[in-house]
């Protein structure tokens, strides 16, 4: 019996590794950038949330952070400027990041925009994203911070980032719209 238990928790392993490493492949097989560019920048967002997570100035939970040809973008929500400082001081500490990008906002314990509305806007977005042909929604990241789309990514063409951002644009409680896609090189 011993032995079955151990094979059974040995084959939900296997299965849990086989689904998180064909996630990755897709990931790659579909993104604008190189395989070693795509590693690289997981790395490195890794390691700034990792870092994030050990400080105790910044609340890892108001913060998120993603890298693209090692460039690296924080998002999220400060409630002092030393948490803003300390976030872009281990971004920069990172190997590999060339430049940090924030798009954060003061935390406003006032706002009517809480997260069940931005997942909602993430929602409504990311449906229609997925339902246009014409955009690999795969490659484009939206981050929702007090119902304000911010859209990270590489993308194809000029047109497919006009799209993206007039979906964003057009989609029902977003306040406003920051892009920073980028078009594949």
């Amino acid at each position: 019996m011993r032995h079955l238990h151990s094979f059974l928790l040995l084959l939900a392993l296997l299965g849990l590794m086989l689904q998180v490493s064909g996630c990755t492949v897709y990931n790659v097989a579909v993104e604008e950038r190189s395989v070693s560019s795509y590693v690289d920048d997981e790395a490195i967002t890794f390691q700034i949330e990792k870092d994030f997570l050990a400080d105790d100035t910044v609340k890892y939970l108001d913060y998120d952070a993603s890298s693209y040809e090692g460039h690296v973008y924080i998002v999220g929500e400060y409630e002092s400027r030393a948490q803003v400082d300390r976030a872009v001081a281990i971004a920069k500490k990172v190997k590999g990041v060339r430049t940090v990008t924030t798009y954060l906002l003061p935390k406003n314990p006032n706002d009517h925009c809480g997260t069940t509305d931005n997942l909602e806007i993430y929602g409504r977005l990311k449906k229609d994203l997925v339902a246009d042909g014409d955009v690999w929604s795969t490659n484009i990241e939206i981050k929702t911070v007090q119902c304000n789309v911010i859209l990270l990514g590489i993308v194809g063409s000029m047109n497919e980032r006009e799209k993206i951002i007039d979906y964003a644009n057009k989609t029902k409680g977003v306040r406003s719209v920051k892009s920073y896609l980028k078009i594949k090189r």
